[in-house]
């Protein structure tokens, strides 16, 4: 039996031709990424009670919050700051998917769904690479339900529709980068629990040290160049350029002047490192 062969009739599906190289690590990622879409589906708790969180987040910050938060040159308003807000929550919603993957892989280790895995002749990184996509689209979902809702509470976009894909490819591209900071998590840690936190806690740090919710020129100095050089800024700066979003003057600061480029170059950076810890770590763990 093949390798392909193998893994369908392992997760279920039609029976294959026999496949090498990059086409057998495209296709058992693909059934892999089946498998976990199939969950979701199933499950659907998971998707509605990862949609709840940054609904209550937009709802919270432009209503209770937005009316206190000053804007430079533009003064504390709901509606200006709605408008400043929105980058800053997709680029959290995109990133806080962290939780969910390394969750999820630390479950399948424990669940020894891995060791099946394993058992198959199928190539090491798919199961990680099939997680990873099928996280993927559930962010994408996320995003267009978030962004309806944005829509109703006054958001709105001023750079048309070809500048809007640009945004929301660059923010699935900074959470496709960070779900292997989940992988590599979920891998290593010993419970789905542990998971969830160490997935968490560090993401608070690198989205309140930013642009998300206050301009950065209302932090300390010693606090502005961590987070001018905040991958997460970078990213929020961009989608506030491409949605014609920005509210004030844009800091002058290099990385915020060329925001877009500096959003790519961290999620490529971050995608390659961690992908290549994950599949190390993964290698070593059911080696």
């Amino acid at each position: 039996m093949t390798t392909s062969t193998a893994t369908e009739h392992a997760i279920g599906g039609a029976v294959p031709r026999q496949r090498h190289g990059v086409a057998a690590i495209l296709h058992d990622s693909w059934v892999v990424a089946k498998r976990n879409l199939r969950r979701m589906t199933r499950i659907p708790e998971i998707v509605v009670f990862g949609l709840m969180q940054p609904v209550m987040f937009v709802l919270l910050f432009s209503y209770v919050m937005g009316g206190a938060i000053q804007i430079p040159m533009a003064g504390a308003s709901s509606s200006i700051y709605t408008q400043f807000l929105m980058a800053g929550i997709f680029a959290q919603t995109v990133t806080f998917a962290v939780a969910g993957a390394s969750a999820g892989i630390a479950e399948d280790m424990t669940k020894g769904l891995v060791d099946r895995f394993r058992s198959l002749p199928m190539t090491r990184s798919a199961v990680l690479v099939g997680r990873t996509l099928a996280d993927l689209v559930q962010t994408a979902f996320t995003l267009l339900v978030l962004a309806l809702v944005a829509l109703a509470v006054g958001w709105r976009i001023h750079n048309g529709f070809p500048k809007m894909l640009g945004a929301f490819a660059l923010l699935l591209l900074l959470g496709y980068a960070f779900s292997w900071i989940g992988a590599l998590i979920g891998l290593s840690v010993r419970s789905p629990e542990a998971a969830t936190s160490a997935g968490l806690i560090w993401l608070f740090p690198l989205t309140f040290i930013s642009n998300a919710f206050v301009p950065i020129s209302s932090m300390p100095h010693w606090l502005r160049p961590i987070a001018y050089w905040n991958p997460f800024s970078a990213t929020v700066q961009a989608c506030r350029n491409l949605f014609g979003n920005q509210i004030g003057p844009v800091d002058s600061s290099w990385p915020m002047q060329h925001a877009v480029v500096v959003s790519i170059g961290w999620s490529l950076v971050i995608l390659a490192v961690f992908s290549w810890l994950s599949v190390r770590k993964y290698r070593s763990a059911v080696g």
